[in-house]
């Protein structure tokens, strides 16, 4: 090695000898996630903090769908008053509902009564958790220096308040902005878009009206959504403490997003953006598969997959998109475990799992047709690959929206497209090269940066338990009540000041005027 390449090598150890950054050492890392997509972003964070020789412990519930032990953290199983049986039919059933077209009016409130089922079944395994008391007498005196969960579920907010460890959330975000409001970051309505508005960030005089009534809506919306959540605070925490209050101690919030996706909007000083964090690592293409993608030679292939929780749909659906493929020079590589018609073209395969971020790497892959999830999303935007956006439910039409507004995919209706029209809207984004070349820029964008999402989130963590919390990030507007926040004592004050000067002023006025005039007339009648 030449002498010159020490140089760097010796000049990073001398910054790291005399940075005040003190080393974590093997700290105590408590993980409660969640369950499905949530966990496979978070998972990659956790194996980076076992491979930093962290002890990390993941709670799971006994009827987990995806969260497996691994040799970079252990597992902590604990029961659910659930049996899998039950959890798969109330799985089943939401599944199916989404291929239910509902009135286009009640949107919004259908995703809300999903959402409060999903969430009402799943609360009743984080009671069964804070029963526990064995287990959390264990937990306790563990004595973890971080509690690492994503707020979607509320165990790991209301254990690390009954434990006194600072937290550090794990999210993309919470219904009805549940996660801005309890860290009160600012949303003005004038430029920041309300969820279902459908408005981008530049907004017109109607749309700004419709976007205030949408944010009023919301905030009724919480008090729906939230209210199992509240009373289970109230329960075990402190009666009358809501969800919102625990989640305002959060000391970091790790949001899996950027600004490539997510409208320009105020982020407050213990917000860290992690977007594209799941798709940093790319492994090579099992043989079967890279001989499938290379076969499909300049004309290239589709990915397809409608998510981690759908890998079926009701069969008239499935032949719509048998028969489009069949139109297309395009390869399909599909996530699909339904029945396969006996006419299979012969350019589709189909599969119970893909490796969909290390097929999107591939320089072949012209379209990603997705559910609109946001670690989708963020893969097709690392690898610069256009998209087709089919949405289901929850945020995921909002995700579409986002990414069609910058002219990076197109969007069509699950529910009224025929095989004619997938066709033509794939055959659209393949053939008119503005889609390739925007996603191209937003990709290089998104990967110019300082630090990886990564090692950006890991610093954060081992910050928290080097320090304690992150205290000093915490605005004292969480101090405030509505009146002071909005400096309305303030306003009120000076009001009355001013009021007051302009009274006396004019009675002063009005007094000069009147002793003037009485002068006046006395001096007239002298004369």
């Amino acid at each position: 090695m030449k002498s010159g390449v020490w140089y760097p090598v010796l000049g990073l150890l001398a910054w790291l000898c005399c940075s005040g950054l003190e080393p974590v050492g093997a700290g105590k890392v408590l993980v409660l996630p969640v369950d499905g997509s949530h966990w496979l972003s978070m998972k990659i964070l956790v194996k980076e903090l076992g491979q930093r020789g962290h002890e990390v412990v993941v709670l799971v519930p006994e009827t987990s769908m995806l969260i497996q032990g691994s040799g970079n953290f252990k597992t902590e199983v604990y029961k659910v008053p659930y049996s899998n049986d039950e959890l798969e039919r109330n799985m089943n059933s939401l599944r199916e509902s989404l291929f239910e077209k509902p009135p286009e009016i009640t949107d919004m409130f259908i995703n809300i009564e999903r959402l409060v089922n999903f969430t009402s079944f799943q609360e009743k395994g984080c009671e069964s958790l804070l029963n526990n008391e064995v287990l959390m007498s264990q937990l306790k005196e563990t004595g973890f220096d971080v509690v690492l969960t994503d707020p979607f579920l509320p165990c790991g907010s209301v254990l690390a308040y009954m434990f006194s460890i600072p937290t550090v959330y794990f999210l993309r975000g919470l219904p009805c902005g549940l996660d801005l409001m309890a860290n009160q970051c600012p949303t003005p309505p004038s430029y920041v878009p309300a969820s279902f508005s459908g408005n981008t960030d530049t907004m017109d005089f109607k749309q700004r009206i419709k976007n205030m009534l949408m944010y009023s809506l919301e905030t009724y919306m919480c008090k729906i959504i939230y209210v199992h959540f509240d009373n289970l605070v109230s329960k075990y925490l402190e009666k009358g403490m809501t969800y919102k209050d625990v989640l305002s101690h959060g000391a970091i919030w790790l949001l899996r997003y950027d600004f490539t996706f997510e409208w320009p909007k105020p982020i407050m000083p213990n917000m860290v953006l992690i977007g594209g964090i799941n798709c940093a690592t790319k492994a090579p293409l099992p043989a079967d598969l890279q001989e499938f993608v290379d076969g499909a030679g300049d004309d290239g292939f589709i990915v397809f997959t409608l998510g981690s929780m759908v890998s079926n749909m009701p069969e008239d659906k499935a032949k719509k998109f048998f028969d489009a493929f069949r139109q297309l020079p395009q390869r399909v590589l599909w996530r699909y475990t339904g029945a396969l018609p006996d006419d299979m073209p012969k350019n589709v395969r189909t599969m119970k799992w893909l490796p969909q971020n290390d097929l999107l790497a591939h320089p072949n892959a012209k379209v990603f047709m997705t559910h609109g999830g946001t670690h989708g999303i963020y893969e097709g935007i690392c690898n610069g690959v256009p998209m087709l956006m089919l949405p289901l439910f929850g945020d995921q039409g909002e995700n579409v929206h986002r990414m069609v507004s910058r002219g990076v995919a197109e969007t069509i209706d699950l529910f009224s497209m025929t095989s004619d029209t997938l066709a033509a809207a794939l055959k659209q984004i393949i053939h008119d090269k503005s889609y390739k070349e925007k996603m191209t820029e937003l990709s290089l964008i998104h990967l110019d940066r300082p630090v990886e999402p990564l090692d950006l989130a890991a610093f954060w963590t081992e910050f928290v338990m080097r320090h304690k919390g992150a205290s000093h990030l915490r605005v004292a507007a969480h101090d405030l009540n509505w009146f002071q926040y909005h400096s309305l004592d303030v306003i009120g004050f000076i009001s009355v000041i001013v009021i007051t000067v302009m009274f006396l002023t004019l009675k002063c006025c009005l007094f000069c005027t009147r002793k003037c005039c009485r002068k006046a007339a006395a001096k007239r009648k002298s004369d």
